[in-house]
């Protein structure tokens, strides 16, 4: 007999009933078109939720179901045109305002980084006076830089001239875009903006444990919007994503981080930037199933515990 429907993340039932769910998986099958060389990530939630059951079967040893017992269920995708900004923008903010409004968290599966935005409009009619955790090799804070008024590169300028979120309660970490001689670069453009930005370089000096340390402080009693760009890996170990970046965080230090974040107060999460035509093996969506579990976790690290 079936137990559970083929295509979901991690072999959840599929539904549009939210009453019962703490967790809600959408994608957001979305790209803007236009790299020259690398589109792809319109076609990321297929490929992750392909390669999540393999994840999932870790869980067997926990002595609990806990994907049931956070209600958690896969939505599908939202009804996006890739490329359409008018279309698809509207569409993805109504999916994840009608998830927010059920009292649930959006765990959404990109697509590029331009699909944040939508995201955090239906979050800033939400809850209020959150803050970004945004980890990237880029800032997506770049100007001037593609002659489009919305693009993957800039999401985190708009979010600041629509006044959605606060840049100096937010926090940009794994960016690898700084110039060659020491000068700011884009980095200096996001700090500018009024964002804190933590550089590869300042990160591989401070280490992990200092930088959750870090983290921890810095939004301890705020919901938090957790936005995970698989970029931020070293394309060693995710080479499927839009825009690859050597010198990136490893695989043990990107988990190690996200379970030293657990007992913060998580309102979404967004992983996305996955580009299937360009995942050697599946690696990259393999890895950002295990992101979207570690992202389970942190959920249910929410919960007030019994006793």
């Amino acid at each position: 007999m079936l137990v559970s429907p083929v295509g979901t993340l991690f072999g959840v039932p599929a539904g549009q009933d939210l009453s019962a769910s703490s967790l809600v998986v959408v994608g957001v099958p979305f790209d803007m078109g236009y790299h020259p060389t690398r589109v792809g990530a319109r076609s990321g939630p297929a490929h992750v939720r392909a390669h999540s059951a393999l994840v999932a079967e870790h869980l067997d040893g926990f002595g609990t179901d806990l994907l049931r017992e956070l209600g958690v269920i896969d939505a599908g995708d939202v009804d996006v045109l890739p490329g359409d900004v008018g279309k698809s923008f509207p569409a993805i903010e109504a999916a994840v305002s009608h998830i927010l409004a059920a009292g649930a968290v959006p765990l959404t599966l990109g697509g590029d980084g331009a699909v944040t935005l939508p995201q955090l409009r239906a979050l800033k009619r939400h809850r209020d006076g959150f803050a970004v955790l945004h980890f990237d090799a880029h800032t997506d804070a770049y100007e001037g830089i593609y002659p489009y008024e919305y693009n993957n590169a800039n999401t985190f300028v708009h979010a600041v001239t629509e006044g959605l979120i606060d840049p100096a309660a937010s926090l940009h970490v794994g960016m690898r875009d700084t110039d060659h001689r020491g000068r700011p670069g884009i980095v200096g453009v996001a700090r500018d903006l009024g964002y804190e930005v933590v550089t590869m370089d300042e990160f591989t000096a401070m280490g992990v444990p200092a930088l959750v340390e870090r983290i921890r402080a810095r939004f301890a009693g705020v919901p938090v919007y957790l936005c995970w760009d698989m970029d931020v890996f070293d394309p060693s170990a995710a080479p499927g994503v839009v825009t690859p970046s050597w010198g990136g965080i490893t695989v043990r230090e990107g988990l190690s981080i996200l379970r030293g974040l657990r007992g913060l107060d998580f309102a979404a999460f967004d992983v996305n930037t996955v580009s299937p035509p360009h995942d050697h093996a599946g690696l990259t969506g393999s890895l950002a199933a295990q992101v979207a579990m570690e992202c389970v976790f942190l959920l249910d690290a929410c919960r007030p515990q019994p006793g």
